[in-house]
């Protein structure tokens, strides 16, 4: 039976911080790998697990950027990963692989949001081809280095509400929309964390997804000022609004994901607000900011995991479960 989408009365809460849910939790001798873990909340996140003992790996694009943004943190290393790029995620995986190394916790943090139409690979859109297929490809080559009893965390995002998958133009191949592709992108993070989640449990390993809060970081780039000023989230001036978590709240739910032990035995939900996250009210979630809290149905159900982990192992060419499933 798998685990009920309700609140667990974590005794956290949305603006408890990474600080208060790693109180008392001691990681040493732990090996973490943390995709985006140096800009945002990747960086707060890297800094909160090293903090707690933890070894952590963090793949980067710009590994230089990535060098000088986690110097002082002790026990973080980088490597070069575009996930944008399959070569890449194979040449990262076969180095990390050729280490021996086992990995404990795994987050799939880094991505993209509302870009300009892309195109990646084979003619991808790039939101999907970033944020799920690069993850996806990544997390199955490592599969032989993810310990017994480990934890995957997908970072997913409230815009899942925008855009359930879109099985017949998933590559928007006949109209693009910025803000559909971001939230089919982050369905696809839930729906592999609910996949994986099954496929792992004969190992002990267990996968989560979670919303992070709302957070002025890098990721917004490429919303322009006056769309970042009607969306309430700057005023005129560019001061953000209150509404928004600082990084070390809004890293704290993937970092009690990772780790909390309120979480042993369980697996395959969404997170917010460091808990379960609720089933999201019926309603219009897309138009209806008000509603936009929750998980949709169809981002855990488990025959859309299913088929959105074979269109994905299709697409890869990846499966670490083909013999298995």
């Amino acid at each position: 039976m798998g685990t009920p989408q309700h609140k667990i009365g974590s005794g956290f809460g949305a603006t408890s911080t990474t600080a208060d849910v790693l109180d008392g939790i001691d990681l040493t001798g732990k090996l973490a790998l943390v995709t985006g873990g140096y800009s945002g909340i990747g960086l707060e996140t890297t800094r909160a697990l090293a903090g707690a003992g933890a070894h952590v790996v963090v793949p980067a694009r710009r590994p230089a950027v990535a060098e000088e943004a986690l110097t002082g943190i002790t026990g973080a290393e980088v490597g070069e990963l575009d996930l944008a790029d399959l070569d890449s995620v194979h040449t990262f995986a076969g180095r990390f692989l050729a280490t021996g190394r086992r990995l404990d916790i795994v987050i799939t943090g880094a991505g993209i949001m509302a870009t300009p139409e892309t195109r990646v690979g084979p003619g991808w859109e790039a939101q999907f081809a970033t944020n799920h297929l690069g993850h996806f490809a990544l997390v199955n080559r490592l599969w032989p280095a993810i310990t017994d009893g480990a934890r995957v965390v997908a970072v997913s995002s409230r815009g899942h509400h925008f855009s359930p998958i879109r099985w017949t133009d998933p590559h928007f191949e006949t109209g693009y929309d910025k803000w559909l592709a971001y939230g089919q992108a982050k369905t696809a993070n839930i729906l592999f964390a609910v996949q994986l989640d099954r496929l792992g449990q004969a190992r002990g390993v267990r996968a989560f997804a979670l919303h992070p809060g709302s957070i002025l970081t890098h990721l917004v780039r490429h919303i322009p000022q006056d769309e970042r000023v009607a969306q309430g989230w700057i005023d005129e001036n560019g001061t953000p609004s209150t509404y928004f978590k600082t990084p070390e709240a809004g890293a704290a739910t993937q970092v009690w994901a990772a780790t909390s032990p309120r979480l042993d035995g369980l697996g395959g939900v969404y997170l917010e607000d460091c808990d379960i996250a609720e089933p999201a009210p019926a309603g219009d979630g897309v138009t209806d900011a008000g509603l936009r809290h929750g998980v949709r149905p169809y981002a855990t159900d488990p025959a859309e995991a299913d088929r959105l982990w074979t269109l994905s192992a299709g697409l890869t060419g990846v499966d670490a479960f083909a013999t298995s499933r």
